[in-house]
């Protein structure tokens, strides 16, 4: 071919395909194949065999290739074969590889000439060939034998059509010179699948076994029946040579011979014979490398890019260096510890962007999670009221007390700071759990040391666990420094003095609210902007609070369920006066409605807190009658209702400051912490748990792993190379120009 490194390419891509193969990955290298087609006993099997110079394929009648053959042609200098199926074992006596394609296919199909897609992998070296890759397809048969479906004709027929329709796919359409052309099924079907026919080329069998007088001439020379790239004569051993075990290279000779000496076709010996036909073949599939190489380079450049990354820890190992172990545990603690870092504080470069990191959760934590189980800690109401009414009364005991006790308050806002506990030691649990997966992250990267992964694991759970212990102190005693003091005088703290003369306007709550009942002459209902205060409720035309409707006193006020109206979605409770007045207007209760039961819960528990009780508290039984706690003293309902205010104003002080001080403390008892223990202690403690030997013994998948890195990546490096010596201007031959193949269309012949 006079291009040295065009010839190497092919049997360099078969072994980066094997590279590729080996770590279960496809290389993905269009190269062509040459799918041999044509009907049963055409002799598709002997135009192979011809090509090898041995017998190798199995023979008989009827369906004998049942399985697709993938038969690549390497050149070498000596000669032997060898399976995909069974790569350790190399072959030399071709007998051998003949029953082993027999076993091979009776082990997939059965012994019943059933058919099946998964192809055999065979390869040959030889010095007699060119490089080569063919695939040897199942003839194409009309009507099923033995066990064989009623289908078979279609089974064959997809499964050829699934090998010729790749654009890269020669199609050798091999037909025997003593049947009609203008009916063979080979060429039938490479036309439905290559219309311009670029890539058929026909073969004519049999050339010797025409009846007397006759010759396949004007076919051959493309004049009858023409097809784009044309015909190649052959002739195969007969039955008789091959029961005889006539020698192939004799058989060669013979068919030159014949060519030479037939009348017919002496003038065209040389474009005839198998020898041509491999030349040929060889060519196309030259051509087709050489019009494909920039891509295969830009192809194989990005698997090299891809590989670069991984294989950059690999390159300069060197299992046998005594100083290796070492160097690698220092680098694998040291790069742990600046993972994990970067993990916890953030960092600017490879950032994730597919979830959150560890720090970014822990900030979570920190200002969502544990604000929102502070305020889902919301006590009941009217069990909240009873235990301050029951404190005061206590307090007072025998006598009735003219002042708020400030002893009550004190009771209270502890029983409401000792509940602080639980939420703050599940914040801690929730930052504990988010450390050790940052861990596991982090010690990911150390897969390629089972053992050592498994350490220090084992050495940094071990460690936050300890100072979980600790932190967990320090926050319960916190709560405690908050118990030992209360705390009266604070600035935020809205005190005694100042809650006297704010209680009347101190506004409970605001929002919008649905007057259900309004005469219907009136509109209906109607939604208005309700403000209720300790004294009073107070409604406006909207949020601005510039027009007011009304102020209904909170005096003997009490709130009753109201069944939901038939077809309507809203939520109703009314408010109603317990001496029978009027509450407004002439209305003896107004009916307020709400969206959801939610926010009629929240309303009632606001009134509460206003001193407003359901209807149904009248009517306790008997023996809590002496207990009820909402008794209607006006003294006792203020002095509730001041403290309650006084406890809210002094929970929610002790709550900011917990909020404040809880991430501080677990950032430095727990974070901080375990960062130090990483860069100052961790070698020191991996040291003393095991010797340095174990610790850094490979696991076995990473060390196969490695190998198959470094070779791909130096097989990638080497077709490169290759790829960047070879001249484009190889010998190439030009497409021939399109004939008028139309009698293939029709399928009609003329003989």
């Amino acid at each position: 071919m006079g291009n040295r490194g065009m010839e190497e390419l092919i049997p360099l891509v078969n072994k980066l395909q094997d590279a590729f193969s080996s770590i279960g990955q496809s290389c993905h290298l269009d190269l062509p194949q040459i799918a041999v087609v044509g009907g049963q006993s055409a002799g598709k099997s002997s135009v192979l065999e011809n090509f090898v110079g041995r017998d190798f394929l199995p023979r008989g009648s009827g369906i004998v290739t049942r399985r697709p053959l993938i038969l690549q042609l390497i050149f070498s200098k000596t000669e032997y074969a060898e399976f995909l199926h069974c790569k350790s074992k190399k072959f030399t006596d071709f007998d051998e590889v003949r029953q082993e394609i027999e076993a091979e296919t009776d082990r997939v199909t059965g012994t019943n000439k059933g058919i099946s897609p998964i192809p055999i992998n065979l390869r040959v070296y030889s010095p007699h060939v060119l490089n080569l890759t063919l695939i040897d397809l199942p003839g194409i048969t009309k009507v099923p034998v033995g066990d064989q479906p009623q289908d078979i004709e279609y089974q064959i027929k997809d499964m050829i059509l699934q090998f010729i329709s790749r654009e890269s796919s020669l199609i050798l359409a091999v037909t025997p010179a003593n049947m009609d052309l203008a009916n063979s099924d080979a060429l039938k079907m490479a036309k439905e699948v290559d219309p311009q026919g670029l890539r058929t080329i026909g073969v004519i069998t049999k050339l010797d076994l025409m009846d007397e007088g006759t010759d396949a001439r004007d076919v051959l020379e493309n004049k009858l029946l023409p097809l784009r790239r044309g015909y190649i004569g052959v002739v195969n051993r007969s039955q008789k040579d091959i029961d005889g075990k006539k020698d192939i290279r004799a058989a060669l000779a013979a068919e030159r011979k014949f060519f030479l000496s037939h009348p017919a076709y002496r003038h065209m010996a040389d474009r005839m014979g198998t020898p041509h036909l491999q030349k040929v073949l060889n060519q196309q599939l030259t051509n087709h490398i050489r019009e494909t190489l920039p891509s295969l380079r830009s192809k194989l450049q990005s698997q090299l890019l891809s590989l670069e990354k991984e294989v950059e820890e690999y390159k300069n190992f060197r299992p046998d260096d005594p100083t290796r172990k070492t160097k690698a545990l220092l680098q694998m603690v040291q790069q742990f510890g600046v993972d994990f870092e970067k993990r916890i504080e953030g960092s600017g470069d490879q950032v994730d962007t597919l979830e959150l990191s560890g720090g970014a959760r822990i900030n979570r934590i920190f200002h969502e999670r544990f604000p929102f189980e502070l305020v889902k800690m919301e006590f009941d109401e009217k069990d909240l009221r009873r235990e301050i009414s029951y404190a005061i009364k206590n307090i007072h005991g025998v006598r009735t007390g003219l002042f708020t006790p400030d002893l009550a308050f004190e009771a209270i806002v502890k029983k409401q700071v000792v509940k602080l506990k639980e939420p703050c030691l599940k914040c801690v649990d929730l930052v504990i759990q988010e450390l050790i997966n940052t861990v596991r992250q982090c010690t990911s990267k150390l897969g390629s040391y089972p053992r050592l992964r498994e350490e220090t694991e084992r050495i940094v759970t071990t460690h936050i666990r300890e100072r979980e212990g600790k932190t967990k102190d320090q926050i319960l005693l916190l709560i405690d420094i908050e118990l030992s003091y209360i705390n009266t005088n604070h600035e935020d703290f809205i005190g005694f003095a100042n809650e006297d003369v704010r209680r009347g306007i101190k506004v409970i709550r605001r929002g919008w609210l649905t007057i259900n009942n309004i005469s219907i002459m009136k509109g209906g209902s109607k939604e208005y902007w309700f403000v209720l205060t300790a004294e009073s409720l107070s409604w406006y035309k909207d949020e601005e609070e510039k027009e007011k409707k009304y102020m209904l006193p909170l005096d003997n006020l009490k709130i009753r369920d109201v069944e939901k109206g038939f077809m309507s979605t809203k939520h109703v409770f009314a408010i109603f006066n317990t001496e029978q007045r009027n509450v407004y207007k002439d209305l003896r209760q107004i009916e307020l409605a709400c969206d959801s039961q939610e926010d009629v819960d929240s309303w009632k528990a606001s009134f509460l807190r206003a001193g407003v009780y359901p209807e149904k508290d009248q009517t306790e039984s008997e023996e809590g009658a002496q207990e009820n706690t909402f008794s209607m003293d006006p003294q006792l309902e203020r002095q509730v209702e001041t403290i309650r205010n006084l406890v809210d104003s002094y929970v929610g002080i002790i709550n900011k400051s917990i909020r404040d001080l809880m991430p501080k403390t677990i950032m430095h008892l727990m974070i901080n912490n375990t960062k130090d223990f990483i860069h100052s202690e961790l070698l020191a403690y991996l040291y003393s748990s095991a010797d340095q030997g174990s610790l850094m013994e490979e696991s076995a998948e990473q060390a196969q792993r490695r190998d198959e890195m470094l070779r791909m990546y130096h097989a990638l490096r080497e077709a490169l190379g290759i790829i960047g010596d070879i001249s484009t201007s190889t010998v190439s031959t030009p497409v021939p120009p399109p004939v008028d193949d139309t009698w293939l269309q029709t399928g009609s012949g003329h003989r």
